[in-house]
């Protein structure tokens, strides 16, 4: 076969740089919008338990007024600074919960989930080679989750998803944060810096999570195929026209 001239493969590579390029810039984009969203849900969650504090506090204040009597300039200083501190309370307190440890009891899906949490904590602290890396698993997590959702926990895909997604993934994290940052640039035996390793982990475990959700989307596909093939059977006939009965 006739080599391609130089011109054409430059071409291909830029298109798959291009296309690489645009692959990497949706999962970040779906990351960001996950981020908001979550954002957006922490703030609501703090705004209605202030509403809450404060409505509690004018319900009490009413009903103390009715029951027992006017609670005078000094009542209403008290409930004023009351609502004061409710705000500041409601405002600083931490409205992340703890990421839970993981079990070998756990969901498929809350192991999923859990994953996803702790990549959201962490993407900003890791460097950006890094966190688009992070982008692209995010973004593959949402059909696991389906699709795991639906899985026994012994089967043996579970397994081998709940083993990378429960422990040795977050685990990976871990250790490199554990990692002053003045020593994340020495290279170590095979010529590789802590940042580096940390890249080339991350390819790992999103080429792992690729395979994995093909293998479980398997029986779909193979389902999608007969019916396809059962309908072209029964629908044409074997010139390709469509059959009237």
């Amino acid at each position: 076969m006739p080599s391609r001239p130089r011109g054409v493969n430059e071409m291909i590579a830029r298109m798959d740089d291009v296309i690489g390029r645009i692959d990497r810039t949706s999962a970040s984009r779906a990351a960001e919008r996950r981020n908001i969203s979550r954002g957006a849900a922490a703030i609501a969650r703090k705004a209605t338990n202030i509403g809450v504090a404060i409505g509690l506090l004018i319900a009490a204040t009413i009903a103390f007024g009715l029951i027992v009597g006017p609670i005078g300039i000094g009542g209403l200083f008290a409930v004023a600074a009351l609502m004061f501190l409710a705000v500041l309370l409601f405002s600083f307190w931490p409205s992340e919960k703890p990421i839970v440890e993981f079990r070998e009891d756990m969901p498929n899906q809350a192991v999923v989930q859990r994953l996803d949490s702790l990549l959201v904590r962490k993407r900003a602290a890791l460097p950006a080679p890094a966190a688009s890396r992070i982008d692209a698993i995010s973004a593959q997590l949402p059909l696991l989750e389906n699709r795991l959702g639906e899985t026994q926990i012994l089967d043996p895909l579970a397994q081998d998803a709940r083993r990378l997604m429960g422990k040795h993934l977050p685990e990976l994290i871990e250790r490199y944060e554990r990692v002053p940052p003045a020593y994340r640039h020495e290279r170590d035996g095979e010529g590789m810096t802590v940042d580096e390793r940390l890249i080339a982990g991350l390819d790992a475990a999103k080429t792992a999570l690729d395979d994995l959700g093909r293998k479980l989307a398997h029986e779909d596909l193979t389902a999608f195929e007969t019916q396809g093939r059962f309908i072209e059977s029964r629908y044409k006939d074997s010139s390709g026209a469509i059959r009237s009965e």
